[in-house]
């Protein structure tokens, strides 16, 4: 039974945060000053059980869903992921199963991973630079370990491999034209992502943003890029190709150019609420209906009945204004 929203947008993605945990601290989603020693994360009881969350895949599954992200905080940090992977990809209707991470334990796991059934990973890497990298996830976590962690995903079969830069102005803007290089030529495919103003906490001004358009003119005054279409309805990167064939970057203009009207994603919190929106303000409980004893159909009529209310649209309405509204943290619900 597919479901669509008050805008028509039907729901085709689910992304799932399994944790709100992270072993880095990004300074523009989960600064060391606000996510520090004494900040309280969520206890293991209030997590969904990997159980509870394949149930809720499944049911989702059912409403429309075929692709399924698993996102954090840092996924990697929860134990036993691999079983998880295992049990969603038995889901009949899961067409494409992927995650993001920070890649800095992926040496580690890449393999039990790929034998699990995760299909491909998007690694995020804001620089080459090993300084600029290090003050961007103030954790002390070099280069070298992300490109070690994107090597062995390679290694273990998990392909394609995308790689995400948040790209701010005056931090690591500079270095755009080096990222892009640097896996030019590679098949892996760099999406330079504008600043956003995602949770409360960043620090966001307009002002830090880069936009796409000027990333994109950066990079194709040294290698001409070109627009290519998208792959399908609902693709949150801008295609832009190498007008040489020596393949493509992405860029996703959250800020300057909105695309609300093609969003097609659902967020699941790691303790169960649910967020039709990456810059919602209050989730939906469903872990309390799991927890109650509610049956297949009656989850299944919360969450239709949850989408078909959907009228976000926030990057269109933005404003100076809504930028300082309440938030959900992006380390919360992933990206």
């Amino acid at each position: 039974m597919a479901v669509t929203d008050r805008f028509d947008r039907p729901l085709r993605d689910l992304r799932i945060s399994v944790t709100d945990r992270c072993n880095f601290r990004c300074v523009y989603c989960m600064p060391r000053e606000v996510f520090g020693p004494d900040y309280q994360f969520l206890e293991r009881d209030e997590l969904l059980t990997y159980e509870e969350i394949t149930r809720v895949t499944r049911i989702l599954v059912g409403l429309g869903v075929e692709k399924v992200r698993i996102t954090g905080g840092e996924p990697l940090v929860r134990r036993d992921l691999d079983r998880l992977i295992a049990a969603i990809r038995a889901i009949p209707g899961v067409r494409d199963l992927t995650l993001t991470t920070n890649g800095s334990l992926l040496r580690a796991q890449a393999k039990r991973l790929a034998a699990a059934g995760l299909q491909r990973v998007t690694v995020s890497l804001d620089s080459l630079d090993d300084a600029v990298f290090r003050a961007m996830n103030d954790a002390g976590v070099g280069v070298a370990t992300v490109l070690d962690g994107i090597a062995a995903a390679r290694e273990a079969g998990l392909w394609p491999i995308k790689v995400n830069a948040v790209v701010k102005r005056g931090v690591n803007d500079h270095t755009v034209v080096d990222l892009a290089r640097y896996f030019r030529g590679t098949g892996i495919i760099v999406r330079f992502i504008e600043f956003m103003d995602v949770g409360t906490t960043n620090g966001w001004r307009l002002d830090h943003v880069v936009t796409g358009r000027e990333i994109v003119e950066m990079i194709s005054r040294e290698f001409p890029l070109e627009p290519a279409e998208a792959n399908y309805r609902g693709e949150v990167a801008q295609r832009w190709r190498y007008v040489d064939g020596a393949g493509e970057i992405g860029v996703i203009t959250s800020i300057s150019q909105p695309f609300c009207g093609d969003c097609t994603r659902l967020r699941l919190s790691p303790e169960g609420q649910l967020y039709t929106c990456l810059f919602g303000a209050k989730g939906h409980d469903l872990r309390g209906l799991l927890r109650s004893g509610a049956s297949d159909a009656e989850v299944e009529a919360f969450v239709a009945s949850t989408w078909r209310g959907r009228s976000d649209r926030y990057s269109e309405e933005r404003t100076e204004a809504t930028a300082g509204l309440p938030k959900v943290e992006m380390s919360h619900i992933g990206g």
